[in-house]
C-alpha cells in the first residue's frame, strides 16, 4: 500500500511541475504552463480541473478517516462532529458562504486557498506520525493520514501552477507570487494544533479541505465559467 500511495504522488508531482532537464519517454513530456522546451502545456481549464479533482480525492480521504476515526475511538459518542471546535486556521479570514466567495478578488482568494494549504503543512505529517503509534489501529488507516499529508503538498503546487498561469495570461496581478513563501502565509498562532486532540485535527482538516475544493471550483468558475460550471 505504501508503494502505492508514492507512485500516485509521484504521478501527480510530475503532471504538474515542468521538469525539462529529466529525460522522458516519447509522448510522456512533462506538463508546464508556459510553454518551456520539452514541456506539455495545459490551458488554464485543464489545470483547474487537476487541482479540484485533486483536492475532491483529498477530501473524500479526509472524510473516510474521519468517520473511521468515530467508530474506532468514539463508538458511543459523536464527539467528532460536534459543533464550537476551534482550528488552528481560525486565524484565515475565509468568505461565509458562497456569494462571498464569488465577490472576493481573484487574488484574495488564491491566497485564502494557499493559505489553507500551507496551514496543514506541518499538523498532517504529526497526525500521521501520532496515529501511526496507535498499535491496535489498522496500518490502512495510517496511509491514508499520510497519503493526506503529500496530497495537501502536491496541491499547493498545483494551485502555484494555476496562479502562475493566471498571471502570465494577465488574470490576477504578480503579487500572487509572493504567496510561494510559506512562512509569510502561516497564521501566527500556527502552533496551536500541537494542542488539539488527534479526532479536532482530523475534523478541522475535514472542513478545510472542504472548503479548498469549494473555493477552487468558485475560482474556476468566475474565470473560465464556460467549462463545467
Amino acid at each position: 500500500m505504501p508503494g502505492t500511495i508514492r507512485s500516485v504522488s509521484l504521478v501527480w508531482v510530475v503532471l504538474l511541475v515542468c521538469l525539462s532537464s529529466r529525460r522522458t519517454s516519447v509522448g510522456a513530456a512533462p506538463i508546464c504552463t508556459n510553454g518551456q522546451v520539452g514541456c506539455h502545456v495545459l490551458s488554464l481549464d485543464n489545470l483547474f480541473d487537476r487541482v479540484i479533482q485533486h483536492s475532491a480525492r483529498m477530501h473524500g480521504i479526509s472524510s473516510d478517516l474521519h468517520s473511521e476515526f468515530e467508530q474506532y475511538f468514539l463508538p458511543s459518542k459523536n464527539q467528532i462532529g460536534r459543533v464550537g471546535r476551534i482550528c488552528h486556521t481560525s486565524t484565515i479570514i475565509t468568505p461565509n458562504g458562497k456569494e462571498n466567495a464569488q465577490r472576493m478578488a481573484r487574488e484574495q482568494l488564491t491566497e485564502v486557498i494557499l493559505k489553507l494549504l500551507i496551514a496543514w503543512r506541518d499538523p498532517l505529517w504529526h497526525f500521521h506520525q501520532s496515529i501511526s503509534h496507535h498499535h491496535d489501529f489498522n496500518n490502512f488507516s495510517s496511509n491514508k493520514a499520510l497519503e493526506m499529508n503529500d496530497m495537501v503538498h502536491e496541491l499547493r503546487q498545483g494551485v502555484e501552477k494555476v496562479a502562475e498561469k493566471m498571471q502570465v495570461l494577465g488574470i490576477i496581478s504578480n503579487s500572487v507570487t509572493s504567496l510561494a513563501s510559506p512562512d509569510v502565509l502561516l497564521p501566527s498562532d500556527s502552533a496551536d494544533w500541537r494542542l488539539m486532540k488527534d479526532y479536532d485535527l482530523l475534523y478541522c482538516f475535514r472542513r478545510d479541505s472542504n472548503k479548498v475544493q469549494n473555493f477552487l471550483k468558485i475560482l474556476k468558475c468566475r474565470i473560465v465559467p464556460d467549462h463545467g460550471c
